[in-house]
């Protein structure tokens, strides 16, 4: 049977059981398309990347003996929409079978259900074989509770893929060395030398100018430093485990002006679009303190682990148990707009600024200066969920909406009510000068909660939680906050919030 396959621009999955064998009755159809780089504002890395990888890996299942059908963004046959676009190659072609992957995002998952139940040709779908649990998992998982605990999966998960284990109980008798993973970082020990691919991305870079893709962000397509093929993934996999992963749990949090990577990884983007397994990330993880157990502690390997086999795992599961309603919350009922520094970075807090360059130059930050720089910053000055999604999905190489919005509606800005995180993360300057080196450089006094260059993030934060009293007061995770309100001198709170009314009122200019 003359059968099209459709392969999304985030399953390139060389491992996957479709590429076993070579069958001429089969076509795979991969796109560039304006219905992908137009939904939301992207990246120009993140644009270039994407179509980068997609072309490297037609081109390799070409050279395996696949039949592809690759539709470049400026292919006159191009209908720019995947549906129009399967429909237009099914007749042209005489197609008998259509059939595609399971897709990460619910838009997407609509979208080819609508098609199949009008394309009147035989449709079937297939799972990407590349996540560790099933999309429905997590919600039959925790099924009888009131609550998701991502602790609670995390462990299962180690015991039913035997990682880090010792029969049933964990290596080192403790499940989770979250507590060791919060170093500040004072410039020792000596960050490695990037060793990421450079690519020239001008001839993709040109098509996106001429056809007048809307991008954000910064770039120079003759130097481009992202992976965009399996053996590049596989190269800077080894690189990390060898000279970053020694470091990399102690310093997650770090918080570096000048170091916009530290000891991450950057696999997110790689992994998110299946050029590498997670379980094959873990595995040589594993492997490379198994070998150098002297220099790669076990709060190191766990620390990396978790990242993988617990988080990333279980926003996904939270993201099909959740969705459509979870894209929908609003729990503080936040409404500001997104200030305008987050698309310039022209700010003088200083650890905005850093974050935001960090992510307009390089179409990344690390997942601290995520949560509790640009996302705490959100949160505590109130923006809709939906401008803090748009600009997350958009700016960030390795968003994709099931990771996304999970992580920034979910975590980052508490808009779902507790369902992934069981508080806000909302911080002060304490927090920032505990993390990172941004303080002593920046405009604002850090020590100040209200007056003459006090710090925007200390009276916002004692603003959101007198705004949000209501709604947080019974949290126990942070009643703590509200005795130390009470307990405050009421003119010394009374200016604070005044402090704080001010810095909203101002907030384009702070």
């Amino acid at each position: 049977m003359k059968t099209l396959r459709l392969i999304l621009g985030d399953q390139l999955n060389s491992a996957h059981s479709w590429f076993k064998d070579t069958n001429h009755n089969v076509s795979y159809v991969i796109m560039e398309i304006l219905q992908e780089t137009n939904y939301v504002k992207h990246h120009i890395q993140k644009v270039l990347c994407f179509f980068a990888a997609m072309r490297n890996f037609a081109s390799e299942l070409q050279n395996k003996g696949h039949q592809v059908i690759y539709l470049c963004l400026d292919n006159p046959d191009n209908q720019q929409d995947i549906q129009k676009n399967i429909i237009h190659l099914v007749q042209k072609h005489h197609f008998q079978k259509f059939e595609y992957l399971l897709p990460d995002e619910y838009r997407l998952d609509k979208q080819l259900k609508d098609l199949c139940s009008s394309i009147h040709i035989p449709t079937q779908v297939f799972d990407t074989e590349h996540f560790l649990t099933e999309r429905t998992f997590l919600h039959t998982f925790f099924k009888e509770k009131k609550t998701y605990v991502m602790e609670t999966f995390y462990r299962f998960l180690r015991k039913k893929y035997a990682i880090l284990m010792k029969n049933t109980e964990p290596v080192g008798d403790k499940w989770n060395f979250d507590v060791e993973n919060r170093a500040k970082y004072k410039g020792s020990p000596h960050v490695p030398t990037n060793i990421f691919p450079t690519q020239d991305l001008s001839e993709i870079f040109e098509m996106l100018q001429t056809i007048k893709v809307e991008t954000i962000g910064k770039c120079n397509p003759k130097s481009v430093q992202w992976i965009t093929s399996r053996k590049e993934a596989l190269v800077c996999l080894a690189y990390f485990c060898k000279y970053l992963l020694p470091y990399f749990g102690t310093y997650q949090d770090a918080m570096q002006h000048k170091e916009p990577f530290l000891f991450h990884s950057r696999l997110s983007f790689a992994l998110n679009i299946k050029l590498l397994h997670p379980l094959e990330v873990i595995e040589k993880a594993i492997e490379s303190w198994q070998e150098n157990t002297q220099k790669i502690t076990l709060a190191q390997i766990e620390g990396f682990i978790r990242q993988i086999l617990g988080w990333r795992e279980y926003m996904r599961g939270v993201y099909w148990a959740k969705m459509p309603e979870f894209a929908q919350t609003n729990y503080f009922e936040h409404q500001r707009k997104l200030p305008e520094f987050y698309w310039t970075g022209k700010t003088k807090m200083f650890c905005l600024k850093d974050a935001i360059d960090n992510s307009l130059n390089y179409a990344y930050a690390h997942h601290i200066q995520r949560l509790m720089l640009t996302g705490n910053f959100a949160l505590l000055a109130g923006v809709h969920p939906d401008e803090v999604d748009k600009w997350y999905l958009g700016i960030y190489i390795d968003a994709i909406e099931w990771v996304e919005i999970t992580n920034t509606r979910g975590m980052s800005q508490f808009a779902d009510g507790g369902w992934v995180a069981s508080k806000p993360y909302a911080a002060s300057a304490n927090y920032i000068h505990k993390m990172s080196n941004y303080c002593e450089q920046c405009f604002y006094d850090k020590n100040k909660k209200y007056g003459d260059k006090a710090c925007p993030f200390n009276s916002l934060y004692w603003h959101f939680y007198q705004r949000n009293e209501s709604l947080l007061n019974k949290n126990p995770r942070i009643g703590m906050m509200y005795q130390t309100l009470k307990k405050m001198d009421r003119e010394e709170r009374e200016r604070i919030l005044k402090q704080g009314d001010f810095y909203l009122k101002e907030i384009e200019n702070l």
